[in-house]
């Protein structure tokens, strides 16, 4: 039993249980990974004098504040790891165009492994975290559980910023409209 839910995980993880079309889905998640980490550093630069504030949560602010420093901090001191994710995440979806890279660079002379070959084995490990350090282990898993913050409070400033508006606005111009249209008893 044990054994068929670690391999149906792996199938979840490797091809979202899709196959061949979950396996390519995979590859273009882990680009849109790496492009949300190069986006986010851009649109989280506050400025040459702010940007110390951006590196720590701010528990004391109001729900709004904390929700944003919560988002900014987490999302600057997990950057690294979470583009590693993202460009393993092609590499394990695409491994050709990387193999072909260490290749152009660094042609096979020798039995030896090559540096590039070496980065490469070093980047699946990374991604799967095989370490036998249980700390480290730790690191990764709460370092893994990141990206689920992040989308939860990047929904949340979304909500504010763009939804929360909108349906305010909806609902106020609903009211005014009923209000409009309701006869009025004498």
């Amino acid at each position: 039993m044990g054994f068929r839910v670690l391999l149906w995980l792996v199938d979840l993880h490797d091809n979202l249980l899709s196959g061949k079309t979950g396996h390519l889905a995979n590859g273009v998640g882990g680009a849109c990974v790496a492009l949300m980490c190069l986006s986010g550093i851009l649109i989280w630069w506050p400025g040459v004098d702010k940007w110390r504030r951006s590196l720590i949560i701010d528990w004391k602010a109001n729900p709004r504040s904390f929700n944003w420093s919560l988002h900014s901090a987490l999302g600057f001191w997990s950057l690294a790891f979470i583009f590693m994710w993202g460009i393993s995440g092609i590499y394990l979806s695409w491994p050709s165009p990387f193999n072909d890279l260490v290749d152009y660079f660094d042609t096979p002379q020798s039995r030896d492994l090559r540096f590039g070959d070496q980065v490469l084995a070093w980047l699946a490990r990374l991604h799967f975290g095989r370490f036998p350090s249980l700390p480290l282990k730790l690191v990764w898993t709460f370092f893994g559980l990141v990206p689920v913050a992040l989308l939860v409070t990047g929904v949340v400033m979304w909500w504010n910023r763009v939804l929360g508006p909108w349906y305010r606005r909806t609902i106020a111009e609903k009211h005014q409209l009923h209000i409009q249209t309701t006869p009025q008893s004498r």
